[in-house]
């Protein structure tokens, strides 16, 4: 089974600004916004809608940094850029490149489940649909219908040349 490409860099770009403009506009009354992205695509995704945002809003941006082993995410503690201090009483937006089973997101969201933050957001590039768990993502860049045998691979390796497969 080949690949198949299903975004390209300017399709990639052209939603990442969509996103961004959208959690401008679900937190313009807001004075600072924590970004979190999931170590990997997810983090990269997160830098980009940073760039975006600091364009675009007047908005104090932090970007943090989730680590967690996205096959066991039971098996060790999540490893976090940041501290409650960081995010008490803001919004904050969880992001990821692709929402699969929604386990990863599940396991990043309980960090935040007992803690004070004012809302939680969660932003994925491609949505695959076959959430295991009761997550789903607030903004969007593609909802893609795929089956269980496929995958969806994200390749952010080189700025400008990003692309989405299809597996």
């Amino acid at each position: 089974m080949g690949k198949t490409k299903i975004l390209d860099a300017t399709q990639i770009s052209q939603k990442l600004n969509r996103m961004a403009y959208e959690v401008y506009e679900k937190n313009y009354n807001e004075k600072e916004l924590c970004l979190v992205g999931i170590d990997g695509n997810g983090y990269k995704v997160a830098e980009r809608i940073e760039e975006i945002l600091k364009k675009i809003a007047p908005l104090k941006i932090k970007l943090f940094k989730i680590k967690i082993d996205k096959e066991n995410p039971w098996s060790h503690a999540p490893v976090c850029s940041f501290n409650e201090k960081d995010y008490a009483g803001k919004s904050v937006v969880l992001i990821d490149d692709v929402l699969n089973s929604g386990k990863t997101v599940m396991y990043a969201v309980k960090l935040f489940l007992d803690k004070p933050i004012k809302r939680l957001s969660v932003l994925a590039l491609v949505d695959r649909s076959h959430t295991r768990y009761p997550i789903k993502a607030d903004f969007v860049g593609l909802s893609l219908s795929t089956t269980l045998q496929e995958h969806i691979e994200a390749d952010f390796s080189k700025k400008g040349k990003e692309t989405v497969f299809l597996t």
